[in-house]
């Protein structure tokens, strides 16, 4: 595929060109198992290179008419539409994703470019009064200069486009370093679309590494001001902890442990739909998926009894076929590492209401129930098609199974009475969650982002401005101040 050969390269000040490390990235296809391309990794010197690139070029493009920035995403937009399918194909073979996943993907990268239109415009500042007669308070709000943006592998193009696009439209230089697994999709593809857009050279770099290579070198960096992390709380955790002892700000995406809650008065056959999808999109690697199905006991054995049918319904296998609803995990680490937790889970207690075979990357879906309340399966974020059943007395035991989680990213609540579903979302400890809906849901405009481990600071709309953006107070005095000496 053209684009595995084309991009397969990082991609410094404006140049296409290969990394001088002393070792390479393979980027396999999941399900076939075949070498797409390879890329020698950045060295530390290289990433370097990358952020004094940024750095440069990042002064002019703050200068330049806001107007004029925003035609950069029109046209990078009409560049994603005309490619659709081509990238569609990207994403099927770098990351085993459907057809469903591929054009849910694209969609809500094509949303946050338009978003990013209205961005370039947003960075409004403010006149406020002052005590001192005379004086007068400006507020500018003006780009923190460059932003260094690390992507997952499980919606790479997306959640790429949902910082740097932004990050750009502010006025900001970027530097990406995508997942490994991903490094085209997450990382060059996007370097080539707004190449073609228009981009002065240098403003966006991509690094295709790994920490065994650069260390922290990507993190430490003294020009970055703003690092932006997606992924596990574990390495987010690292990412924070470095990041503030070199005084950057940081905007951390991390992982989640989502609970679906099913009240006693809810639309089962509404619930159950919700409740899958929620679960095993994308094979279940996305951080707001619903690994825990709370259920009332008075409705339980009806609704398990069409949940379990509907999941032992989805076809599992090549993400090229149209049919296929659940697709390979990212790598067989991933796929042995699910199925190991799964083992265990049933050695402790927990009873296997569905279960097939995992065959390298694939994995069937697997809905397990009658859990311990203290199994560790219970604490953790599933990236992968498992499903966790757990039976409730009433609403308090709900509130409180929900937010037995380290993590608080997402969740639902579905019942008849929309407020009392308000009232339950009011008391779970999250970031977002959804009343007679998906767990799975982002909107460019409204505020993105998790409470406890999965988490710190959000994105989309006015959030993003203050995330990419710092404000500077210069005060004029039109009089004569008084001074006490």
């Amino acid at each position: 595929m053209s684009y595995f050969s084309e991009l397969a390269l990082q991609y410094i000040d404006g140049q296409w060109r290969d990394g001088s490390g002393s070792w390479d990235i393979v980027d396999v296809d999941p399900f076939t198992g075949d070498k797409l391309a390879t890329v020698t990794v950045a060295t530390v010197e290289e990433v370097d290179q990358a952020y004094r690139a940024a750095e440069r070029a990042q002064k002019e493009w703050a200068a330049t008419n806001p107007y004029t920035r925003r035609l950069v995403f029109e046209r990078a937009l009409r560049i994603v539409e005309e490619r659709e399918q081509e990238i569609t194909e990207a994403i099927t073979a770098e990351l085993g994703g459907t057809a469903l996943k591929a054009g849910f993907e694209l969609a809500l990268t094509k949303d946050m470019l338009r978003e990013s239109m209205q961005l370039s415009l947003r960075a409004e500042g403010r006149l406020l009064p002052s005590p001192v007669e005379g004086k007068e308070n400006r507020l500018y709000r003006l780009p923190v200069g460059v932003v260094g943006v690390v992507s997952p592998f499980n919606f790479p193009l997306f959640l790429s486009m949902k910082v740097v696009a932004p990050a750009l439209a502010l006025g900001n230089g970027v530097v990406l370093k995508p997942h490994q697994e991903t490094p085209v999709v997450g990382g060059t593809l996007l370097a080539r679309i707004f190449e073609e857009a228009g981009l002065p050279s240098g403003l966006l770099n991509v690094v295709v590494t790994d920490i065994a290579e650069i260390g922290d070198a990507f993190i430490e960096h003294p020009v970055p001001k703003v690092i932006a992390f997606t992924g596990s709380d574990k390495v987010g955790r690292h990412v924070a902890t470095v990041a503030a002892s070199h005084f950057k700000r940081t905007v951390l995406e991390l992982g989640g442990n989502s609970a679906l809650i099913v009240l006693d008065d809810a639309d089962l056959d509404y619930a159950v739909d919700a409740a899958v999808f929620s679960r095993f999109a994308h094979q279940g690697q996305v951080c707001m998926a619903a690994n825990r199905v709370l259920v009332d006991r008075s409705v339980q054995a009806e609704f398990t009894e069409k949940f379990v049918a509907k999941t032992a319904s989805l076809t599992v296998g090549d993400p090229r076929d149209p049919a296929t609803q659940i697709g390979p995990l990212i790598n067989p680490v991933q796929a042995d590492a699910i199925t190991a937790q799964v083992d265990q889970a049933v050695a402790a207690g927990a009873t296997v209401l569905l279960r097939g075979e995992t065959n390298g990357c694939l994995m069937d879906p697997v809905v397990l129930g009658d859990l311990p309340a203290d199994a560790p399966i219970l604490q953790r974020e599933l990236f992968g098609p498992v499903v966790l059943v757990v039976p409730f007395d009433g609403e308090d035991e709900a509130v409180r199974l929900a937010n037995d989680t380290p993590f608080g990213l997402s969740g639902a609540v579905h019942t008849a009475d929309v407020e009392r579903g308000v009232r339950v979302a009011q008391r779970i400890e999250t970031g977002m969650i959804h009343v007679n809906d998906g767990t799975i849901a982002d909107e460019p405009v409204v505020p993105f982002g998790g409470e406890k481990n999965s988490g710190v600071g959000r994105l989309n709309g006015e959030s993003t401005v203050d995330a990419f953006t710092t404000v500077k107070w210069i005060s004029v005095q039109h009089g004569r101040s008084r001074f006490p000496f």
